[in-house]
């Protein structure tokens, strides 16, 4: 069998992974310690990041003819290439936050949303948040607004609230208070009445 045969399967599946990418960061993962490279893999695979190291020629005749062939110019020496479908700026992210603490990982270039940056723009592209939190602070800046209107109404509901029924408890301790400003005259009454009847009483003495 020849070995253009041998190595169509694996051309085919390079082109299978880069189909419908939104980035690919290609690196040089020599130097790296076993226990780095398990936790880099890690780290990229819990992020939907598909990571695998291949061989020049193979990923040339893979990226030839798409959008990722620009990257053909940077492979020199062993290659590693990390590609997600999902989050743009993922591979950058966490590759570039890795390399801080592992020197050994070298960032060659790569190609994010059409656009190719070498490795000082994928530092810049690292330091975009990830979607989940974009998405997270979107919503929570939607719905601060709400939230503060929904208080302020609350608010006023409540305030709006209380005066109502305080105008309505009013005339009901009102009417309850008159009935004894109206009994007042007729207690005082009493006393005029039995003036009245005293005359009556000592009129057979004056005889």
């Amino acid at each position: 069998m020849a070995k253009v045969e041998l190595k169509q399967p694996i051309v085919q599946e390079i082109s299978e992974q880069i189909a419908g990418a939104q980035s690919i960061v290609l690196v040089d993962h020599r130097g790296l310690t076993v226990a780095e490279d398990t936790k880099l893999r890690k780290e990229l695979r819990e992020a939907g990041v598909s990571y695998k190291v291949y061989k020049n020629t193979l990923m040339n005749f893979a990226f030839k003819g798409t959008e990722f062939e620009a990257l053909t110019e940077c492979m020199k020496g062993p290659s590693a290439i990390a590609v997600s479908k999902e989050d743009a700026t993922a591979p950058a992210r966490i590759l570039v936050n890795f390399a801080k603490s592992a020197p050994k990982l070298e960032l060659k270039a790569g190609i994010v949303e059409g656009q190719m940056y070498d490795v000082d723009g994928l530092k810049e592209v690292a330091a975009v948040p990830a979607r989940e939190v974009l998405i997270s602070k979107l919503l929570g800046s939607m719905q601060s607004p709400i939230a503060n209107l929904a208080r302020v109404l609350n608010q006023i509901a409540e305030n709006g609230g209380g005066a109502a029924v305080a105008a309505e408890e009013a005339p009901a301790e009102e009417t309850a208070e008159a009935p004894a400003e109206v009994a007042a005259p007729a207690e005082e009454a009493a006393p005029a009445a039995e003036a009245a009847e005293a005359p009556a009483e000592e009129a057979p003495a004056a005889e």
